[in-house]
């Protein structure tokens, strides 16, 4: 497919219904409102041509960045252009899903993450506190500096409710990550969860809401998965 054939699809898939929902959740214009189920069906079309994948994030248009988000190969990926889509993510959603999905499995994951969580702006540091969690669920333990991530764990602790909105949902994942992933730092993950307590983050015009990390971490022991990691974190 081309360029222009893969956005007429886009415009095609897309429904009013889906748009508004997104638009609730902080999306931006331009955007057709495809469902995730069907961006996926475009996989294929575009994941063997690298420079198709650059020009749809490029579009500025929130489903075509999402679907070089799922096609592109985040080895690839230059540290240059992970900042430049970095730069791109006009609200949360791309910023903590996209961009963050994609670095978390590229060379410079660990960079970038500590690059972005030390920014001043709000959705490149959302950027970095979910790369780093989505880089933890992938990232077998004994290749993970388990201290910097203890010290971060401290740093959540004693610094979110002060933070800006969405970085404080993306700092409480992260203590979820850790206590999930990391069977080492459970207990430092469980007594950050118990300091912190409920998180209230503005999510606008939807029934969305912040998980309580401790249960969360619980629940992930109960099921059995504690330490189990992702093959992937892109979806």
């Amino acid at each position: 497919m081309t360029y222009e054939e893969v956005m007429d699809n886009l415009k095609e898939l897309g429904t009013e219904q889906t748009k508004r929902t997104f638009l609730r959740h902080g999306a931006h214009e331009p955007l057709f409102g495809v469902k995730v189920g069907d961006l996926k069906k475009l996989v294929k079309h575009v994941k063997k041509n690298r420079e198709l994948a650059l020009a749809l994030y490029d579009s500025g248009n929130y489903d075509a960045m999402y679907l070089a988000g799922l096609s592109i190969n985040p080895k690839s990926m230059t540290v240059d252009e992970l900042r430049r889509w970095a730069d791109q993510a006009s609200w949360h959603g791309p910023a903590e899903y996209t961009v963050a999905g994609v670095a978390a499995e590229s060379a410079h994951a660990l960079e970038l993450a500590k690059e972005w969580i030390a920014s001043e702006e709000e959705l490149k540091a959302v950027c970095g506190w979910s790369t780093y969690t989505n880089y933890i669920s992938i990232t077998p333990d004994d290749q993970l500096d388990i201290e910097h991530i203890r010290g971060l764990l401290r740093v959540v602790r004693d610094t979110i409710h002060q933070e800006r909105n969405w970085v404080r949902y993306t700092m409480n994942g992260f203590v979820i990550a850790a206590g999930s992933y990391i069977p080492e730092l459970q207990q430092e993950a469980l007594d950050a969860a118990r300091a912190i307590g409920k998180v209230h983050v503005d999510v606008g015009q939807t029934a969305c809401k912040v998980p309580l990390a401790e249960v969360y971490i619980h629940k992930v022991e109960s099921a059995g998965k504690l330490g189990v990691k992702r093959k992937s974190c892109i979806c």
